[in-house]
Parts: structure tokens; sequence; C-alpha cells
């Protein structure tokens, strides 16, 4: 299997980088805020993803006949890797998780509606799968969808919906068959966040992004609005789960932390002896290099699972997400190992080194092993899709 880019694909890759740098924004692009929270959510970073709509880099994968290039999604990669080196906003749920699966699934009137808008960085979305007694087990969702006349009222509770609180839409999935099989009595709803049934609690995290819990009272939802068919909804965010794995936890960020972290053992002291000639600190910085590189080999390897087309690749973006996150969590826990009581420091205190990157970088790496699917969850679809492990092994 051949992990390099083709040369066309590098001609693209390096124009990218080249752009980022020419339109390089310190507003915008801040390496403080860290994988998870690059979103646009402010003026500034949502006139940021205007100008890459203008240059034709969002939904290149998808089929011309829906406004896209028709391309590998090797290219999706590249410009999503090539934005988060350069601490831009990602390309985001309108692209991969809602488009992807309205050009899959959705009716004629949905995709005429939201595709031409998500190619023109003109709407952003955020998704409501985890409620308090549903987080990774997406199959527990309770929120209920009652059929009424002309569409369904929603009433409920969502937790952790990361966008909630500058979103314009509402991805959401719902139980609208509580007499069916779990898996079979959810559907994917869209509804405009400004809804008068819809009541957003913003909630901070350990991390520097917010999160938000969402209630639901008697929120009407008209029939043209539910995505796919009825009780499909399970299935079709299984399918953008493999997606958000993929695209919202990108290897760059950990490559980045590795490099700086590299860096400053170069030239650090402790008890006036250089921290390089410390075995112990020789031993962690020669399994994170290494780790790095095996997580740069799960992610080439998801992009070549995915060039045969169809359905996101399961196993791989497990795998991936798994890896990737964890290694994160793990970078910045060494880096703080290695700086001693120092490394405490918050950003902008006096002292703190290479910045209080990696204290900041710690907290918010609790949230990457949770949001898209916990670890423990990843774990349990590798043993069984992956190995073949029953439920309960």
């Amino acid at each position: 299997m051949d992990f390099d880019f083709s040369p066309v694909e590098q001609a693209f890759a390096d124009e990218v980088d080249a752009w980022l740098v020419e339109n390089h924004d310190p507003v915008v692009m801040d390496h403080h805020r860290e994988n998870f929270s690059q979103l646009s959510d402010t003026p500034e970073r949502r006139a940021f993803m205007k100008k890459l709509a203008a240059k034709g880099w969002l939904g290149m994968s998808w089929p011309k006949e829906y406004g896209g290039k028709e391309i590998e999604g090797v290219y999706e990669y590249i410009l999503n890797e090539a934005l988060s080196k350069h601490a831009a906003p990602q390309i985001g749920k309108g692209v991969g998780i809602i488009g992807k699966t309205l050009i899959r699934h959705g009716s004629d009137k949905l995709k005429k509606e939201f595709l031409p808008k998500v190619l023109d960085a003109d709407v952003e979305f955020a998704v409501g799968y985890s409620e308090p007694a549903a987080g990774s087990d997406a199959a527990n969702m309770q929120l209920k969808a009652e059929k009424v006349e002309g569409g369904y009222l929603l009433n409920g509770q969502k937790m952790w919906t990361t966008s909630a609180h500058f979103a314009d839409w509402y991805w959401v999935g719902a139980r609208t068959d509580p007499d069916k099989p779990r898996h079979d009595g959810l559907s994917l709803f869209l509804i405009p966040m400004d809804h008068p049934g819809l009541e957003v609690q913003s909630l901070p995290t350990i991390g520097k992004d917010t999160t938000n819990q969402v209630f639901f009272e008697n929120v009407f939802v008209p029939d043209e609005y539910l995505v796919g068919r009825r009780g499909r909804g399970f299935h079709m965010i299984s399918e953008a789960l493999d997606l958000e794995r993929f695209t919202m936890f990108t290897l760059s960020p950990i490559a980045h932390r590795t490099e700086v972290l590299v860096d400053w053992v170069k030239t650090a002291k402790r008890d006036d002896k250089p921290l390089k000639d410390d075995p112990n600190v020789r031993r962690t910085i020669a399994q994170i290099v290494t780790d790095t590189a095996v997580a740069k080999g799960l992610s080439t390897r998801f992009v070549c699972a995915a060039k045969s087309g169809g359905k996101p690749p399961t196993i791989e973006s497990s795998q991936y997400k798994l890896f990737t996150t964890t290694l994160s969590q793990r970078v910045c826990k060494d880096a703080l190992d290695i700086q001693g009581h120092e490394g405490t420091l918050m950003e902008g205190q006096e002292d703190a080194p290479i910045l209080g990157r990696f204290e900041g970088a710690y907290r918010a790496t609790m949230n990457e092993t949770v949001g898209g699917g916990s670890s423990e969850i990843q774990k349990n679809i590798i043993a069984r899709r992956h190995l073949g492990l029953p439920k309960n092994f």
C-alpha cells in the first residue's frame, strides 16, 4: 500500500500550505485553541471559511451534480490537516457529516436547501446525539419525537452539543418509534436553532471550548425536515460518526506538539543539567516520536481505505480515533511530566514553559477521548468488527 501522495496530491498540499501562510490571521489561527475547538464560532472565523469556499475547497469529494468536484477524499484530508496545522477552522460538520449524509440519504428538498449553503460556507450546524442517558451509546437516545399532523413534536433534552451556542441548524437524533428495537426506532431531523421551543444552556469544559445542553419543549418539525426514512436514524448516525472520528480529530496538532516538545527538550535544563541527556527523558521522547509516526501511518491507511468509495471504513476510523486521541493525551501528559512542577503553570503566567502550551492542551485532550465516541466504544467496535469477539467477551 502506497502511503505517499501522488505528484498531483502533493502539488495541492503545497498550494494549500502556501495559501494559508499568505492568509495568516492571528485572530483566526490560534495554536492554543486545540484540535477539538477549531470551529467557525466567531464572525472572523466564519469569514475565513468564506474564503475557503471561494477557492472551491469545500465539498471537493462531493458528486458534481451537487456542486462538488468528484475527486478523491484524500484532497479533503490534505486540506483539513493543513488547516489544523495552521490552527485554522476545519472544514467542519457541514461538509463531512451533514453534507455527505444528505447526499446519500436526504430528500431533494433538503439537498437543494442545504448543500449549496454548505459549499458557500453560509451555514453552521450543531450535532445532537448525546443525552443524559445516551452518551457514546447512541442507540439509547430518548428524546421523544411524537408524530402529529404535518410533522413531529419533540420533547426532551440533549447534552454535550458542542456548537449549539453559535450554530444555525441542529442535526438531531430522536426516538420516533419507541415500540421498535432501539436501533430501529430512531430518526434524524434538521431544526433551526432559533426555534422558540429550543433552550440552549452553555457549559464550560475542562478545556478551553464550550459545550451545551439543549432543552426541547414542543419543538415542531415539519415532515420535510425528517432526514431519510423514518426509523433509519441510527444507521445514518453510525455512518456520520465514522466521518466525525476522522475529520474532527486531525493529526497535525499532535505532530506539532511533538515537534515543539522535542525542540524544547534540546535546550532545556534542570539543576543545570541538559534534559536531553536524561535517559528517562530520551526514552519518553523516543516513544512519543515513534507513536506519532504510527499515527501518521494510521491516518494515511484510513485515507487509502476510503478511496474505494461507498460507506466510510468503520474499523479504520475507530482504530485511528482511538490511537490518535489517546496519543494526543499522552503527549501532553508526558510533556508535563518532563517539565516538572513548572509544567502546571498556565498560559500567560510568568515562566510557564513553552508559554503554558501543554497545560492547556492536556485539559483539552480530555474532551478528545470522549467526543465522537469514547475510547471504550472504539475498543468495542474494534473487538467485535475486526477481531470477531462476541459482545460479552
